[in-house]
């Protein structure tokens, strides 16, 4: 009876590993057309682009905001363990930082369009803010902290201003193609080096 009751537990660890699998592929999926075409792209695209049916969309997100707010969630996590990863894995704490602030501008991105779904829930949205503060300031400080100690950049910069200054440079950029906010970010994270 013990052997049946390990298998049973075995397969049933193995189909919730499946299904947080297929979920974070429809929450990828998600972010990706987002990114395209902005979050009111129809959910077929959405199925389309992760290989599934609407139903289990619907399944796993029953309204649009419910989708909008996980994939929220999901790319600031993603983000926020991406930190760490990327400054034990870059040549330097700098390279580490702008590679970081690159996948924040992605963020950025994607997360075009949510105050607008979200626009009856002003709590609902007030808490997706706080949530983002809390997970990725502390990242971006850590990596600021990391550089500055490196010598490579002043030790003056905040995390919350820098990342301020980012979303500022990012606001416009779906609107104007002739506008490159990626390179006026990439210049402001070169302006914080230090002379050599």
């Amino acid at each position: 009876m013990k052997d049946s009751d390990e298998s049973a537990g075995t397969a049933a660890r193995s189909k919730r590993a499946d299904a947080r699998r297929n979920k974070e592929t429809l929450l990828e999926a998600a972010a990706s057309v987002f990114v395209t075409s902005g979050v009111e792209a129809p959910v077929r695209d959405i199925a389309a682009k992760a290989g599934v049916g609407t139903g289990t969309i619907y399944r796993h997100f029953p309204t649009r905001a419910d989708l909008i707010v996980a994939v929220y969630r999901h790319q600031v996590e993603a983000c926020a363990e991406a930190g760490p990863a990327l400054l034990a894995s870059s040549e330097t704490p700098h390279a580490a930082l702008g590679r970081w602030i690159d996948l924040f501008v992605d963020f950025l991105v994607t997360k075009h369009g949510l105050a607008a779904v979200l626009q009856s829930d002003n709590a609902g949205f007030d808490t997706l803010h706080t949530y983002f503060i809390d997970r990725l300031v502390p990242v971006c400080a850590q990596l600021l902290e990391a550089a500055a100690d490196a010598g490579e950049i002043r030790s003056d910069m905040e995390a919350l201003v820098l990342m301020r200054g980012v979303g500022n440079l990012c606001i416009g950029a779906d609107s104007d193609p002739r506008y490159d906010a990626r390179r006026l970010v990439e210049l402001l994270i070169t302006g914080l080096r230090l002379p050599q």
